[in-house]
């Protein structure tokens, strides 16, 4: 049986400067959130490995988290953050792949005033240095930017892509399209993954049903396919509306209509392979 691979989580030591962005309305997330923290829950939710994803625009974090997966053997992998459209992002670049959990980098496109952000000239410019690294790039972006990113990908054939969150569509007003049409346009692009994660905080925080998302993971797994699935749990956001293991339940429950070997390809066998991680794992090292 293949690996369980939570591909996308976040830790930190909460402060309100390093973490604007939550809220009042996230009150629930005012707190640390620790490597010990999620080993508890870990467990529970049978998960083996994990990959662990910037939640702020530093390098300080990005070096925060290498230093957290040395430590802490189920930490398989980084997905940081760089300064990727600056003019020295390529000794920057040099500096950070020389830690070998650093497996891609991140910017926040969803919260960039320009919606054409993802196709600047400087930004692509960095995406085309990042891709001689082997690192993989996470694409964070809102139902909104789905057109551009089909553009942004095009323009990179060669570069690995991780959509993240399945693109954010518009789950807590039920509506399917047009970003059901534009993900089946994306997944023809077969250098891109996708992770099935934050789902639950598109919806309704506190009424979302398993209902509520069918739609949506139908849509993916036909435009993607198992081989190019990942679940991730997004904790601790996630904990808004759900906990660790409520959605693994789930995911599981959902994946039971796939054949075994569809199963780990999602469960773990698609992040071990998109993030290039050891097929048995650093803990067994």
């Amino acid at each position: 049986m293949a690996r369980r691979i939570d591909a996308h989580h976040h830790l930190w030591r909460y402060t309100p400067e390093e973490y604007g962005w939550i809220d009042k309305s996230m009150i629930r997330l005012q707190h640390d959130y620790t490597p010990a923290d999620l080993s508890e829950t870990m467990a529970i939710a049978k998960i083996d490995g994990t990959i662990a994803v910037q939640a702020r625009q530093t390098l300080d974090e990005t070096r925060d988290l290498l230093s957290l997966a040395d430590t802490h053997p189920f930490i398989e992998a980084v997905v940081g953050w760089a300064p990727i459209a600056s003019a020295d992002f390529r000794s920057c670049l040099e500096a950070l792949k020389r830690h070998p959990k650093l497996k891609g980098l991140r910017h926040v496109i969803q919260d960039e005033p320009d919606d054409n952000f993802i196709l600047g000239r400087e930004f692509n410019r960095g995406i085309a240095a990042l891709e001689s690294s082997g690192l993989v790039y996470d694409i964070l972006i809102c139902e909104r930017h789905l057109p551009q990113a089909i553009e942004f990908v095009d323009a990179h054939p060669n570069q690995v892509f991780v959509l993240d969150h399945i693109a954010k569509p518009r789950i807590r007003e039920r509506i399917l399209s047009p970003w059901r049409e534009r993900i089946h346009d994306i997944a023809r692009r077969e250098n891109v993954f996708c992770k099935i994660s934050g789902m639950v905080t598109e919806a309704d925080w506190h009424a979302w049903t398993e209902e509520n998302l069918l739609p949506y993971l139908d849509t993916i797994f036909d435009a993607f396919g198992p081989a190019r699935l990942m679940m991730g749990s997004d904790w601790p956001v996630c904990l808004l509306a759900t906990s660790y293991t409520q959605w693994f339940e789930f995911l599981d429950r959902y994946a039971a209509r796939l054949s075994e070997q569809e199963r780990e390809q999602f469960c773990g066998g698609t992040a071990i392979r998109a993030y290039n991680l050891s097929n048995t794992g650093a803990a067994q090292k």
